[in-house]
């Protein structure tokens, strides 16, 4: 967060900010894990809405944190009951990623528009400052990410890659999804970034989008 050093107000704003973040990303595990994946860096888990209550408490708490970090509080899961959330441990205990899915059954696929010449930063710029307009076709989806987050210093290491893998193996029991039936929920910059890199192509699915990013 931004903040004057020089303002006692701005100061003790930070400090809360600070200690709510701390708290948030601190893991100190529970017995019954359900361990997806382990890796060298860490381990990532799914937690289920029928979990113990410490359980959901803690993607509760997550779930702020990330809300503030990514910005977007207004966007709501559109049934608790059936989101999952996969959250990726590192080795020294702490929460570096997360993941929330949640059922669709349909998503919009983004209009690509054609990127200019120039370099491979100033192409990246281009990408976080443009708008980005979708279909107004519906086509079928599965699985809806309502958020996919990793703290910043622990990006570049593939980590949401790997939740998306384990989100692909264990959201539908017995079934491997295809990134064509996976939607993302309007996206941030950094997201659709992302997203066009891990489904190799702009034209991904979104869903649950603020209605001003549609095209008509």
């Amino acid at each position: 967060m931004l903040y004057s050093t020089t303002s006692p107000e701005d100061e003790s704003q930070h400090l809360l900010f600070h200690n709510q973040f701390i708290s948030a990303v601190r893991y100190v595990g529970w017995k019954k894990e359900r361990i997806l994946g382990e890796y060298p860096d860490g381990k990532i888990i799914l937690v289920l809405p029928d979990d113990p209550k410490y359980a959901l408490k803690k993607v509760e708490e997550i779930r702020e944190m990330v809300d503030n970090d990514l910005g977007f509080q207004q966007v709501e899961t559109k049934c608790q009951s059936q989101t999952k959330t996969f959250l990726f441990i590192s080795n020294d205990k702490k929460v570096a990623g997360c993941l929330i899915a949640e059922h669709i059954q349909e998503g919009y696929r983004v209009i690509e528009d054609p990127v200019p010449e120039g370099s491979e930063g100033e192409k990246v710029m281009f990408e976080r400052q443009r708008a980005w307009c979708c279909s107004t076709t519906p086509e079928p989806a599965l699985c809806g990410i309502s958020r996919i987050w990793v703290f910043s210093l622990m990006r570049r290491k593939g980590i949401a890659s790997r939740m998306i893998e384990c989100l692909r193996n264990n959201f539908i029991y017995g079934s491997h999804l295809s990134k064509d039936e996976i939607a993302f929920s309007d996206p941030t910059p950094d997201g659709k970034l992302f997203a066009t890199h891990y489904c190799g192509t702009s034209q991904f699915l979104v869903y649950n989008f603020v209605s001003g990013s549609r095209s008509t």
